[in-house]
C-alpha cells in the first residue's frame, strides 16, 4: 500500500522533484540520530536542523525541560519539513524520557562534553552501534540526568584558550566527522524499505498542496 500511495502522490511533483528525493534519500540515515536538551537560542537549534540536513542524519529529538524549542525560519531555511522532529516535553523529567525512548529503540547514549578523559572524536568507534549524540546548551552543557545515564561520553579536542564551541559548531563538526566515517565502512546505515517509504511520503506530504485531502481520496478507492 505504502508503494501505491508513493506512485499516485508521485503524480502531483515533477520528475525532476522525484528525482531530487531518491537521490537525497539514498544519502539519508537513523544509524546516527541528534538530540538536544533544552536549548534555548533559536539561531543556534535551527542550525542544528539545517546541518543534519546537509549530513544525511534524518531524526532529531528535542528535549523541553525549561526552555520551549523554537525554529529561527531564516536560519534553518526549510529544514525542518524534510527531518523528523521527535519531542519531549511531558513529563517532569523528559531527559530521561529521551534516553529511555532512543535505547529501547537500540541506540547508544553517547553525551558531548567539555572533558578531557572523554573519548576523543577521532577515536570514536562508530561499529559498536546505533548512536545517538545529546548536546546541551551553550551555557550549562548537558544535565547530570543524560551525563550520569550515558554509554558514553565524546570530546572535540581544541588547541586555542576558548575552552568550548557553540552547540552548531560543535553539532556541525562532530556530525561531518562521523557522517564521512560511516559513509566510508561498512556498517550498514543505510534505511530499511519500510523507512525510507515512510520517509518519501513525508517529503511528497511536504510537497503538495493538500495533500492531506488527496491521502483521503486515495484510501477511499480501497474501502
Amino acid at each position: 500500500m505504502q508503494e501505491k500511495l508513493i506512485e499516485y502522490l508521485s503524480s502531483f511533483v515533477t520528475e525532476k522533484r522525484i528525482t531530487l528525493f531518491k537521490e537525497n534519500i539514498s544519502h539519508r540515515t537513523k544509524y546516527l540520530t541528534i538530540a538536544m536538551e533544552d536549548i534555548y537560542q533559536p539561531h543556534n537549534a535551527s542550525a542544528v536542523l539545517r546541518t543534519c540536513d546537509c549530513f544525511g542524519i534524518q531524526d532529531v529529538h528535542i528535549i523541553e525541560n525549561k526552555n520551549k524549542y523554537k525554529i529561527n525560519p531564516g536560519v534553518a531555511l526549510g529544514s525542518s519539513k524534510w527531518l523528523d522532529l521527535n519531542y519531549y516535553n511531558k513529563l517532569e523529567n523528559n531527559s530521561l524520557d529521551a534516553i529511555n525512548s532512543l535505547r529501547s529503540k537500540g541506540y547508544r547514549i553517547v553525551s558531548t562534553v567539555l572533558n578531557k578523559n572523554a573519548n576523543k572524536l577521532h577515536e570514536f568507534d562508530l561499529s559498536k552501534g546505533k548512536t545517538a549524540l545529546f548536546f546541551g546548551t551553550e551555557l550549562t552543557g548537558l544535565s547530570e540526568n543524560i551525563i550520569n545515564n550515558s554509554d558514553e561520553s565524546l570530546y572535540i579536542e581544541m588547541l586555542g584558550f576558548t575552552e568550548s564551541f557553540n552547540i552548531s559548531v560543535s553539532a556541525a563538526i562532530i556530525m561531518s566527522h562521523l557522517s564521512m566515517k560511516l559513509r566510508n565502512s561498512k556498517i550498514n546505515w543505510h534505511f530499511s524499505n519500510s523507512e525510507m517509504n515512510e520517509v518519501l511520503i513525508k517529503w511528497l506530504k511536504a510537497s503538495i498542496k493538500k495533500s492531506d485531502m488527496l491521502i483521503d481520496e486515495f484510501y477511499k478507492r480501497f474501502e
